[in-house]
């Protein structure tokens, strides 16, 4: 298909299913958009009024969790070919590249969340490979291994609370 994991019209080639190593099949993707005039960046803060959302659809599971009192933007460089988002895990041998594991510790992200993934075009898309509780793109849930290509601005929305948006930073100029 054209948005699947497996599209040809996007650019990447892999499966559905992975391996531990490369758990969404998307071992064969575009090198990292690190030649031209931008790179890319993941900003990841706490959105309140996501967590609110949270709460409201979530039913009676939902009062137990609190939003955080404190927590500090953190600034991904997007760099290589695929960023895994999730929590590190020992046990399972994962260290994702974007490693939400706190503090403070969003009880809503999954070990292996989401996963960037640099396009052919010099842009990037996401695919959330199963998490528990999804992933969304703007006001959009997407689903489970559709491949999503996102625009600079875009925000990502995983977790309880986390926002991440997605820029392109321009260059800086040359002398």
């Amino acid at each position: 298909t054209a948005t699947g994991v497996a599209g040809t019209a996007t650019g990447v080639a892999g499966t559905a299913t992975g391996t531990a190593a490369d758990p969404a099949g998307l071992a064969k993707t575009a090198d990292p958009p690190t030649a031209g005039p931008a790179a890319w960046t993941a900003i990841v803060s706490a959105s309140r009024s996501y967590f609110d959302s949270v709460i409201a659809e979530h039913g009676p599971d939902s009062e137990a969790l609190q939003f955080p009192a404190f927590c500090p933007e953190r600034r991904y460089q997007l760099v290589a070919p695929q960023m895994q988002i999730g929590r590190r895990s020992i046990s399972r041998g994962l260290n994702p590249e974007i490693d939400l594991s706190g503090p403070p510790a969003d009880p809503g992200i999954s070990r292996l969340h989401a996963i960037l993934v640099a396009q052919p075009d010099g842009g990037w898309a996401i695919v959330d490979p199963g998490s528990e509780n999804g992933t969304m793109v703007n006001d959009t849930v997407i689903g489970t291994d559709v491949l999503v290509p996102l625009a600079d601005g875009d925000h990502v929305f995983l977790g309880a609370w986390t926002a991440m948006a997605i820029v392109r930073d321009p260059s800086p100029a040359g002398p």
